[in-house]
This record gives C-alpha cells, sequence and structure tokens, in this order.
C-alpha cells in the first residue's frame, strides 16, 4: 500500500466504473470467466463476463464446477490457467528470415503492445509472478518481451475469500491475503443485503485509476469484515506443506523408496509443469516455409518430465519416470532455493488438481519426511 492511503470501499454497482476506468487508460482487461466448464482468464468488458455465482471443487484429479448461493464475482479458488500465459507465452515465434533476393533479412516478431490488465490475480499467483520476476529479468540475463509485458500490466489482486481442496499457500506463506507486487487489492464482502470491496491501493498507478471510481473510506467494521475473510480461508486450506528443513531433507533422500512408488503412478505428462504458474522452461526449434522460401525460429513451454529435455550428446539423462519427478519435485521444492533465494511452488494446488492420477506434492513430501533416512544416501540422480 502506498504510505498515506487508507482502505476504501468501492461497492458491487460500481464495479463496472472500474473496468471502464481501466478500458479509458488503454488496457486490455483480462479476468476470470467460465468457458469449457472451468474458471479461465480471458477479456472481460462487463461485470456480466465474470463467473457470479460459481465456485469450484477441487480435489486430487478433480475439479468441477458447482453453483453458489450468493453472487460471488471472485468465489472460487484458481483455474488451470495461470497468468504466467500472458507473461510468457506459450508459444512465441522469436524470429523470421525471409529471402530478399540473392540475400534475406531477419524480421523480429511484432507483438501486440496494449498493456493488459490482470483482474482477480490470487495472492499466491502474486507471488508466482514474483518468482518468474526474478528468473526471467532478475539478473544479468533478461528476458526482453517479458519485461516489457510485465512492467506495463496493471494487476488488480482479489484476496481469496474461498480455499480450494488442494490450496496450501497459507503454509508457503504466499496467501491467502496480498501483501505486496498488486496496483490495486480487492477483498470481497457477500452478505445478505450487502455487496462491497474494500480496496487497499498499492501504486501511484492504482491511485489514478480508483480515481475515476466511486469509492469512500472503509469504516472500521467494513476493514475488519475483510481481515475476517482472509481469516477464515487461511482456516480452511485443504492441504499443508511442513516447509521446515524442506530441502536438506528432499537433497539427503534422493534414493528414497517413495520415489519408486510415486513413478508407478506418474504419467509423465506434464500437466502439472504446465499449469504451475512457476514454470518457466521453454524448448526452441527452427522451422522453414517452402512456399515462401522463409524460415523461423518459434519457442515453445516445454516440461523436464519430457525425454527429450534432458537429452545431452549421448542420449536422455533422466530416462525413468521416477528420475524425471523426483527432478521436478526436488528442484520445486529445494533446489529452486539455492538457484533463486525462494521455494519454486506457492500452493495454489493445480498441480494436484490437473494431475490426471492424483499425485498430490504434499503428501510425497510428508511420506518421505514420514521416513526420513529410511533409505538416504545421496545416489547418482540418474536413475
Amino acid at each position: 500500500m502506498t504510505e498515506g492511503t487508507r482502505d476504501r470501499l468501492v461497492e458491487r454497482g460500481d464495479l463496472q466504473a472500474l473496468l471502464d476506468a481501466l478500458r479509458a487508460g488503454g488496457y486490455r482487461v483480462v479476468g476470470p470467466t467460465v468457458r469449457d466448464g472451468a474458471i479461465a482468464y480471458d477479456s472481460v468488458e462487463r461485470v456480466e463476463d465474470l463467473p457470479a455465482g460459481w465456485t469450484d471443487r477441487q480435489e486430487p484429479g478433480r475439479y468441477r464446477l458447482e453453483r453458489r448461493d450468493d453472487g460471488a464475482l471472485f468465489g472460487y479458488a484458481v483455474g488451470p490457467h495461470a497468468w504466467k500465459k500472458l507473461l510468457h507465452p506459450p508459444v512465441q515465434r522469436l524470429w523470421k528470415a525471409v529471402r530478399d533476393g540473392d540475400s534475406f533479412r531477419v524480421e523480429a516478431e511484432v507483438e501486440d503492445d496494449a498493456p493488459v490488465a490482470f483482474l482477480g490475480v490470487r495472492a499466491c499467483e502474486l507471488h508466482a509472478i514474483g518468482i518468474q520476476d526474478r528468473v526471467l529479468m532478475g539478473d544479468r540475463y533478461v528476458d526482453s518481451g517479458y519485461r516489457a509485458r510485465r512492467e506495463a500490466a496493471f494487476i488488480v489482486a482479489i484476496e481469496c475469500g474461498e480455499a480450494g481442496g488442494t490450496c496450501f499457500c497459507a503454509s508457503m506463506g504466499t496467501g491467502p491475503g496480498a501483501e505486496s507486487g498488486f496496483d490495486l487489492a480487492l477483498t470481497e464482502l457477500v452478505a445478505p443485503g450487502r455487496h462491497a470491496f474494500v480496496v487497499r491501493v498499492g501504486s501511484e498507478r492504482g491511485a489514478h485509476i480508483l480515481e475515476a471510481v466511486p469509492h469512500r473510506e472503509a469504516s472500521a467494521d467494513e476493514r475488519a469484515a475483510a481481515q475476517a475473510v482472509v481469516a477464515r480461508t487461511a482456516s480452511r486450506m485443504g492441504r499443508e506443506l511442513d516447509t521446515r528443513g524442506l530441502p536438506e531433507l528432499l537433497l539427503r533422500n534422493l534414493d528414497h523408496p517413495r520415489w519408486d512408488e510415486v513413478a508407478g503412478r506418474c504419467l509423465t505428462c506434464a500437466n502439472c509443469t504446465m499449469v504451475c504458474p512457476t514454470c518457466f522452461c521453454t524448448s526452441v526449434a527452427d522451422g522453414n516455409d517452402i512456399a515462401d522460401g522463409s524460415a523461423s525460429r518459434v519457442r515453445r513451454w516445454d516440461s523436464c518430465f519430457t525425454m527429450e529435455f534432458s537429452h545431452l550428446h549421448g542420449g536422455a539423462v533422466r530416462t525413468s519416470a521416477k528420475a524425471r519427478y523426483r527432478q521436478w519435485m526436488t528442484h520445486k521444492l529445494a533446489t529452486w532455493v539455492q538457484q533463486f533465494g525462494t521455494s519454486g511452488c506457492v500452493g495454489c494446488g493445480r498441480c494436484i488438481t490437473w494431475c490426471p492420477v492424483g499425485i498430490d506434492i504434499t503428501e510425497e513430501a510428508r511420506a518421505i519426511r514420514a521416513t526420513d533416512g529410511a533409505k538416504a544416501g545421496g545416489g547418482d540422480g540418474k536413475s
């Protein structure tokens, strides 16, 4: 929150003014919508585009939308898509080379430069964006496209009023309340005869946008109600991950029998990495078009679960499901800390929900902790 600001209150009927103000400011607004039986992020122009009265029920390998008994606009946890698809696109052409007489010219990819306003960013997702910031533009090697999209983005956070069955952000210290990383943060208050949003300002441009939206200072009772929403959600987490000494625990148990057990179920389908809001791995492929004599280079999301991802000159390094699952989990929860200073997991629970066989990262960590040292010894990490 910017210094000197106070919590404001925006009535539900005035939320359209926020969307209009963002669009007037040149932003394309993207927010939650109901599509294909899930909550998906898409263009939003009217409040009516939001998933009013919908919630989600999530368990390992299971996701269903259900009707709520109220008209909450943000009464769900998280859907299958993370905001990273807007900042770090799944498929991106890097350049195209076109014949020009006896030579050729290289054409840089031209992107839509319209800035995007993210509406409905959860606290765990704010942390995920922060992690990708560190990876993709926080060091000497900067992804210029990511940085341009990120710096232009306007973020409207929504504090969680509903914990999903696979959520564990509270144990990761990443939610359910939003602390930083937003321009505006909203907490939805829904009660009989009452529907409003307590709003916090997190930046100067957030304050500027809010000036165009009817609002007043929130009362002490309204601020307390907003805090109660977050506290209630924190008490209803569907999962918990004990992070005490977790990196050391995993790295001293690289030969633990639990890796074989989980490998017996893992399909190495890469669903967990595709829905994860922090995974950033990509591969690059060159191609050509015989019709126009052009060549191009395309970058696509990739995953450590694919066989070719670890291919070196002599073949794949991680040939088994055991090795690939272990690589993912130990990187996410252990070596990520060594590389970037934080865990690579924000507790959103997507990897649990969207795993076809319901593998639960919190359960796997708990099982290894319960028998720590049962078969420890390090190993070579290749089996």
